[in-house]
């Protein structure tokens, strides 16, 4: 089997309360549609959680517009940690989380009017697309950019769909696209600017000097779920100015903040082998199913060249409606099959209002 990589699956945010913050993503974002939530151990992730099996609650949302999901993660057997110190851009890991938008100044508007904290003012990207920055009421940043492959208009007011990449704070852009180009095929570069950005100014450390490359990629992403999950774009981010620090420093994954970026994948052996030899060496794999309660398949995480976390899911079983019992087998379809539009609109089934 070929590797495969059908988009962005979700975006995992550690939180210190899951209902309380995903009410507010639905309100702003529209991801209301539930994939799962459970309450259970996590044994596998002791690397990085101190070496202690931890407990914890999570919860995947998805927005029928397209685009990745949110995985609300939250500690249960420990309080979920903030940073010691204000992250500043450029500072090494997920530091934005891009979301997609029919229409960034309706969004823009929108938000506004229901008092969202917006960091700056509505501005331009090198290539010239409106885009604005927000914080959520856990401080996490989000970067409303315009968005492309639709799946559903769902008439949510924000305009907003789902997770559309994400913007990483690098040390060295040479060594990241090592992985996130040759590895994740994000093999188009948008732009490639270093100088000061008017589009950063309302961020901390926003008005000092970056290099920033725009990653998108050139094929269309194919597997099971991609007509859902849509294009996505990764930025790089590299401070010229200080030196960054870890957004995770002395802190467990799963603390307070963008935990990992997930990519929905098949064909785990064939990327465990590339991922190896390029120098990215699987440090987590469940090595079979592992049971997420309404949902099931094999997961791996690796580090970029700084540390971030980005994680693998080759999913196997999928809850369509769980309440007449009805789950997708992927195990039985053929590799790199986009599932049928009217199935995954049955997805939209598990909206919570």
């Amino acid at each position: 089997m070929e590797k495969i990589i059908s988009g962005i699956q979700q975006m995992g945010i550690g939180v210190p309360d899951v209902q309380t913050i995903w009410k507010w993503y639905r309100e702003m974002f529209g991801n209301d549609v539930r994939i799962f939530e459970e309450a259970a151990e996590a044994p596998l992730m002791t690397r990085y959680t101190g070496g202690v099996v931890h407990s914890r609650t999570a919860t995947l949302a998805l927005s029928m517009e397209s685009g990745g999901g949110f995985e609300i993660w939250q500690f249960t057997s420990r309080p979920t940690c903030k940073p010691e110190f204000e992250i500043q851009l450029g500072d090494l890991g997920t530091y934005a989380c891009r979301i997609k938008s029919r229409d960034v100044r309706a969004s823009f508007e929108y938000h506004k009017s229901k008092g969202v904290k917006i960091l700056g003012e509505l501005r331009t990207t090198p290539t010239g697309e409106f885009n604005y920055f927000l914080e959520d009421p856990n401080g996490n940043i989000f970067n409303v950019v315009q968005g492309s492959g639709w799946f559903k208009d769902t008439g949510h007011p924000s305009k907003c769909g789902g997770v559309a990449g994400a913007l990483i704070g690098v040390s060295n852009i040479e060594n990241s696209l090592k992985l996130y180009r040759d590895i994740l095929d994000y093999d188009i570069i948008e732009y490639d600017e270093t100088g000061t950005f008017g589009c950063f100014s309302g961020l901390p450390s926003g008005t000092q000097r970056f290099r920033r490359v725009l990653l998108s990629h050139k094929k269309e992403r194919m597997g099971p779920f991609s007509r859902l999950l849509g294009p996505t774009k990764i930025e790089l981010v590299q401070a010229l100015d200080r030196t960054p620090r870890r957004i995770f420093e002395n802190r467990f994954w799963g603390d307070w903040g963008f935990i990992h970026l997930c990519f929905d994948v098949q064909g785990m052996d064939v990327l465990k082998q590339q991922c190896e030899a390029a120098g990215f060496p699987f440090t987590v794999d469940s090595g079979s199913t592992f049971d997420m309660g309404e949902a099931g398949g094999r997961f791996s995480y690796i580090e970029d060249p700084d540390g971030n976390w980005i994680e693998f899911v080759e999913t196997h079983k999928v809850p369509v409606m769980k309440k007449w019992g009805w789950y997708i087998n992927l195990k039985k379809r053929k590799p790199g099959k986009r599932l049928p539009n009217w199935m995954l609109r049955a997805m939209g089934l598990n909206r919570v209002k």
